[in-house]
Order: structure tokens, then sequence, then C-alpha cells
């Protein structure tokens, strides 16, 4: 399996409409970006099982409009014509069941449609921590007027966990910021133009000690499940903030919520959790120094759009029998970049 497409089929049969499912959605009210395709292929919409039962079998392309997934799991020994699956999201691990992971139908993603927004919503939390604004806020609601000094970011040191589009974006705007960064890889190399050099996973425990900031952008796979956990806790700074946009699978949450309580780490910043919606008794919703945020770091207005757009230039490159860009390594879980 090369990732790529049969590029010749696919040229002789571009005259032919495309059979395009799309999961999740209702109708193009849901996604009016891709209206404009529907005078040219024939396009289903499946919003529930039954919808997706019955459009699946004629399916040569499946678009999850939810990241969490459109029941195409359940329905797959429907999938009969079905070549390639778009998701709508970076993280795929919903997609990758194992009847998926052994077929040859290619699977893509977002990759790239978050990464600025996701970098900037590291960068506010950073800036929220270094000038105490939780603290601020609280003092507003109480109606006192208290003087305090803030930190500086200038100077400070960020380590990266996950050095693909998302981190590159989170390492370039920290660095603007007058941040020292490091990047932490699957593997390491030597020379890289965002972080200088990348470490790989043996060099962690050493990095995250002289750390200001230890930043999670960590796809969700069997490889990064319990990446951080009291080991990787207690060899930070007690000043250190923790910040993670990547998965909550990633984190030993019950050993960062200790961490968090005794002062082991010095404050968090939590877009994304082991159990999503965060479950109303969890102690992370009141323990001090927590910025929680309902998985919404790289959801800006107007995302839905550049998804539409996004999948158009795919679907171009499909039509025309090219190599699509964004596959997914199904067996790494992620997509692989030099």
């Amino acid at each position: 399996m090369t990732g790529r497409l049969n590029t010749v089929n696919r040229t002789l049969a571009s005259l032919a409409a495309v059979q395009i499912v799309i999961g999740g959605a209702a109708g193009f009210d849901d996604v009016p970006e891709l209206a404009g395709m529907a005078g040219r292929h024939d396009i289903a919409f499946a919003p529930d099982d039954a919808a997706l039962a019955r459009h699946l079998p004629t399916a040569e392309v499946f678009v999850s409009w939810t990241f969490r997934g459109s029941g195409l799991a359940r329905h797959w020994p429907l999938a009969h014509r079905l070549r390639w699956v778009h998701w709508c999201g970076a993280g795929v691990r919903p997609a990758l069941f194992p009847e998926l992971v052994a077929s040859d139908v290619v699977l893509t993603n977002a990759r790239g449609v978050f990464d600025r927004a996701m970098a900037e919503y590291v960068l506010g939390t950073v800036l929220a921590f270094v000038l105490r604004l939780p603290e601020a806020l609280e003092e507003q609601r109480a109606g006192r007027w208290t003087y305090r000094h803030s930190e500086r970011l200038d100077g400070t040191t960020a380590v990266v966990f996950g050095v693909g589009g998302i981190g590159r974006r989170v390492g370039e705007l920290l660095a603007a910021a007058g941040v020292t960064v490091h990047g932490v890889g699957r593997t390491a190399r030597d020379t890289d133009t965002v972080f200088g050099r990348v470490h790989g996973r043996d060099d962690r425990f050493a990095l995250v000690g002289q750390a200001d900031w230890v930043v999670a952008v960590l796809p969700d796979t069997p490889d990064t499940e319990g990446y951080f956990g009291a080991a990787e806790f207690a060899a930070m700074r007690s000043t250190a903030r923790f910040v993670n946009v990547g998965r909550g699978s990633t984190v030993v949450e019950p050993e960062l919520v200790e961490a968090l309580r005794t002062g082991r780490i010095a404050g968090a910043a939590l877009d994304v959790f082991a159990e999503e919606p965060l479950p109303r008794d969890s102690a992370l919703w009141t323990l001090p120094g927590v910025i929680v945020t309902p998985h919404v770091s790289g959801d800006y207005r107007g995302f839905e759009d550049d998804l539409c757009r996004q999948f158009l230039d795919l679907l171009a490159r499909y039509e025309a029998g090219a190599p699509l860009e964004n596959v997914v390594d199904k067996q790494a879980g992620y997509v692989a970049t030099s």
C-alpha cells in the first residue's frame, strides 16, 4: 500500500460522477461550501445510521464531517465500492478500526486547517498565565482592587511534544515572543528550521526539567497513550505549566491532578481530556492554576468553510488521478512528514 490512489483507473473514470457520502451532516445547510459540486457528483448525506446504511453501498468516497466518527465502523461491511475516506479532523483515531486499516482504502485528514488557531491558543494561555489573568478575573468578580506583579514571557523556555504542523506553528509563535523552544518528536534529528534540533522521547526528562512551559501536541496513537504521567510531572519544575492541545489519552489524568494538587507543577491549560465532556465531578474544574476549555483550541470562526475548501481541493486531485495530500499512515495513525 503506497498511500496513493490508482491514478490510471481514476483518470479513465473521471468523466463519471463521483458517488460521495457525507456522514454526520444533514444537508448542504451544514456544508454550504460543498453545494457547488452537487451538479457534477452524486452527493448523499448520512446524519444517522439509517441514512448511512442506505447510501454507503454505492459510495466511492466517504467524508466524515464529525471528527468523532460517523458510524463508518459499524457499517463497514456495506462499503463495497469505497476507495477513499476523508476525515474532517486532525486526529483520526476513530477511523482506525481494524477493517479500514487492513483495507486498501485511502484515509486522509484535515491536517493544516487548525495549525495557526491552535498555536494561537497555546500562546494565549501562556500569556494568560504570565499576566496572571485567571487571578485578575477572580479579583474582578469579587470587586477587589489588588496590586500584583506579572511575570515575563521573554527569556522563558518551552518544550513542545509533537513536531508536526501544529507543533511547529506553536514553536514559531512562542519563539517570536522571545521563548526558547525545544521540540520532541518520534525520532531525533539534528537539523530543524523551527527547533534547531528535534529530540527523541528518551530526552524528555532532561528537557522538562529546564522548561517553564511543557506543551503537548501529541496525536492519539497506541504509542502516545499515557505519555505524561507521574514520572514526567515529577521531573518538571515546580513553577512549570503544562499545556495540552493534543489528546486527553496522552495524559494519565489522576497523576496530573495529583501533581497540581500537591504543587508539583504550578498550573495547566487543558483543552482535551480523557473523557469528554469533562465530568462535572472532575477536580480539574476547581483546582487553582488550571484553565479548562472544551476542546475548542482549533475551532475558529469560519473553520467549517476551510474544511470544505480543503476537501474540494483534494477532490479535484482525486478526479484528476493525482496522488492525494494528507494521506494518513494507517499503521502509525498520522500523516507522515519528512
